[in-house]
């Protein structure tokens, strides 16, 4: 190789090594590939940084300092490609919890107007377990995500008793106001019961005290979050909707 002559911009035969310097390398043992194509793994670990937002920053910085040559992308795979799966997988189940939800109280009451007051109560719950994590910095991840799923579900089935209630008192009163006031008052104790209970257990693991509690951490956080916004919700938003509804008719419909 150091021997071959190319011809210059004259026409002269000149030796390649008056152009380059040539010297031999070890050639790679291993060339990795994906779908055909040569692949370079870059591998890291996460030390005090949560795994989104670490991803997020190196997103922004390598659009930004990174000029890729025609040919060559970027793939973000691993932990993140997995965390990124289960994300779509858990939005899948919790819009699926929804509507799920819907059809029960649907199946249960036959108004679509009750089923859809109940199951807005349920979302609203679920934006008080968000604005928790969001206070407290908590990442969104797969136990925060269960939690979310596990506040539709408490959420609507406390609206489904009150609703029995006001349901039952208007057969006897034939009025609206004092037949929501009588189903809230008959029901603030179980919802104040349940709701303090649930928060005073899950406060050690939203604490993050004891071996293995920051585990579980996001998912106690969440859940103490829909509680809270589950008690105005149910105690004021529910009944306010009920009135605004059926305030004028004896009961919902059959």
């Amino acid at each position: 190789m150091k021997e071959q002559q190319l011809f210059d911009s004259n026409g002269k035969l000149v030796p390649i090594t008056s152009l380059a310097v040539v010297s031999i390398h070890p050639g790679q043992s291993e060339i990795q590939r994906e779908n055909l194509q040569t692949m370079g793994v870059v591998t890291g670990r996460l030390n005090g940084r949560d795994l989104g937002g670490a991803m997020n920053e190196i997103k922004a910085r390598v659009a930004k300092e990174v000029n890729l040559p025609q040919g060559y992308h970027i793939e973000y795979g691993g932990a993140y490609q997995e965390q990124q799966q289960s994300f779509a997988e858990l939005l899948m189940i919790l819009i699926a919890s929804c509507l799920l939800v819907f059809i029960t109280i649907l199946f249960l009451f036959r108004d679509a107007r009750l089923a859809t007051i109940i199951i807005s109560i349920a979302i609203l719950g679920v934006a008080g377990s968000l604005l928790a994590l969001l206070v407290t910095s908590t990442p969104l991840n797969v136990g925060s995500y269960t939690g979310l799923i596990m506040i539709v579900g408490i959420i609507g089935e406390n609206a489904i008793f009150t609703v029995l209630q006001y349901r039952r008192t208007m057969e006897t009163t034939d009025d609206a106001e004092r037949s929501v006031v009588y189903a809230i008052s008959t029901r603030l104790r179980p919802k104040l019961m349940t709701a303090i209970g649930a928060i005073i257990a899950l406060m050690p693991l939203a604490l993050g005290l004891g071996t293995g509690a920051q585990m579980h951490q996001p998912l106690a956080i969440a859940v103490i979050g829909g509680f809270l916004a589950a008690l105005p919700l149910l105690l004021i938003v529910l009944p306010s909707m009920l009135l605004l509804v059926y305030g004028k008719t004896k009961t919902p419909t059959d």
